[in-house]
């Protein structure tokens, strides 16, 4: 009675095996599909002002020209 148990339990675990690596295939061939581009431009994250991690690049900061004051001095009369 012992040998037909050994069959059984073989063919249980032989069953579970293929089911297994049946799902694990169809898993690799789901994520295949749904691969995301792993280009340079899609891993690159910026730090806002306020410290927050965004993955939209920030405005460019515009500095204001301040008129120079160097050459408006009048020339003194010696």
């Amino acid at each position: 009675m012992s040998k037909n148990q050994n069959t059984f339990i073989k063919k249980q675990k032989a069953e579970l095996k293929r089911r297994k690596q049946k799902e694990k295939f169809e898993k690799k061939l789901e994520r295949k599909a749904q691969s995301k581009d792993g280009s340079l431009e899609n891993m690159i994250a910026y730090v806002d002002h306020l410290g927050n991690i965004t993955d939209t690049p920030p405005e460019p900061i515009v500095e204001k020209k301040r008129p120079d004051n160097t050459n408006s001095k009048k020339p003194s009369k010696q």
